[in-house]
């Protein structure tokens, strides 16, 4: 069912974009870590994982699209497509977002699917998971369930973002589940690099990791920096995060608690570099006519990306049946494409670039 409203001019003149949005003024707390149990209502630690998993991610589906409702500052509202794949195989709720003050484009989705694996993706999987069991029949039943968006603000010093939390289940006949692993991340892509940002982001998930193993965040920061790079152009995407997929080391329930810290830092990690757009600055900055040509190009290089290196994208395109329309959501407005172009030499925007060509520690 498709639920929207009229949609806002497109406005992105200078004084739009320049002005301080009252939404951005907030500050955002951080959770205690391993409190989601007393967060989340109706979450209880006795419940069949995909049970959880579906009521953590539609909680905070709706928490993060509150909040940036909320700091958009128009009245703006995310249209809701919720859709079936059919009875008894799942379905999800797609919210998009387009043409509000402070950010141009957005989705938020949430999917809880089930399905039958084909013999040749569970010959794929068992590569990495050889307590998979595959029936008589050659074809695998599974369960998987996930909460994806991606931001893109209007405002050229704000960045891009990304997210995705997953769980997935293989189950055996009878429906009980068989093998399981978490997989997800989260990941920056500024339009002009700005260190404050990059620090405050990469401390966030640091955190996060560090509760849970130290040994995460090195080890998802590097997967992130080669998961985002695209190899044709040599530079990343943006400045990465962490990623981490197959995951399932621990018992399921630690990385369950991992998942939900990580999620519970989305917002607090993101928004104020947004924020920090708008607000003075004795640093360099381009001039509005700058930001603006430099944001399209960037924005082309993030459609590049999604099109051509991200696995996800390409798996859900060439899978019969899917949304497409979901799929594609997370690609900017506008973007563009100069032939040949690049950045003068000690120009803010070349020392963006050279930030994404060589990958740094931030923390």
């Amino acid at each position: 069912m498709m639920h929207s409203q009229p949609i806002l001019n497109d406005s992105s003149s200078t004084d739009d974009v320049e002005a301080f949005p009252d939404g951005l003024k907030d500050d955002y707390p951080l959770r205690k870590f391993d409190s989601v149990y007393e967060v989340v209502p109706g979450l209880r630690k006795d419940m069949p994982m995909k049970e959880k998993m579906q009521i953590l991610l539609k909680f905070y589906q709706k928490e993060i699209v509150a909040a940036i409702e909320h700091a958009d500052s128009s009245g703006q509202k995310f249209i809701i497509d919720e859709w079936s794949r059919g009875e008894g195989l799942g379905g999800g709720i797609t919210r998009v977002f387009q043409d509000g003050r402070v950010f141009e484009k957005g989705g938020v989705n949430f999917s809880a699917i089930y399905g039958t694996l084909p013999a040749a993706a569970v010959q794929r999987m068992k590569a990495n998971h050889k307590d998979i069991q595959i029936p008589e029949s050659g074809k695998l039943p599974f369960y998987a369930c996930g909460l994806s968006l991606v931001i893109h603000p209007r405002h050229y010093l704000a960045p891009s973002v990304h997210m995705n939390y997953r769980y997935f289940e293989t189950r055996n006949e009878d429906g009980t589940p068989q093998s399981w692993w978490f997989g997800g991340g989260q990941d920056l892509s500024p339009m002009y690099y700005n260190e404050a940002d990059a620090v405050h982001f990469h401390a966030l998930l640091k955190d996060v990791c560090d509760h849970h193993d130290p040994t995460y965040y090195q080890r998802f920061k590097k997967w992130a920096d080669e998961y985002f790079l695209i190899k044709y152009r040599g530079e990343a995407r943006g400045i990465g995060g962490i990623f981490f997929d197959d995951l399932n080391e621990k018992e399921a329930e630690q990385h369950f608690l991992f998942v939900a810290d990580a999620l519970s830092r989305f917002v607090p990690s993101y928004l104020p570099a947004v924020r920090r757009a708008y607000e003075p600055s004795n640093d360099p900055r381009p001039t509005p006519e700058e930001g603006k040509h430099w944001q399209g190009l960037r924005r082309g290089r993030y459609v590049e990306f999604n099109l051509a290196v991200d696995r996800g994208t390409s798996f859900g395109l060439q899978t019969p049946g899917s949304r497409v329309e979901s799929i594609l959501m997370t690609l900017p407005k506008n973007a563009s494409w100069e032939y040949n172009y690049h950045p003068t030499s000690g120009s803010l925007e070349a020392k963006t670039v050279d930030v994404l060509k060589n990958p740094k520690d931030y923390v």
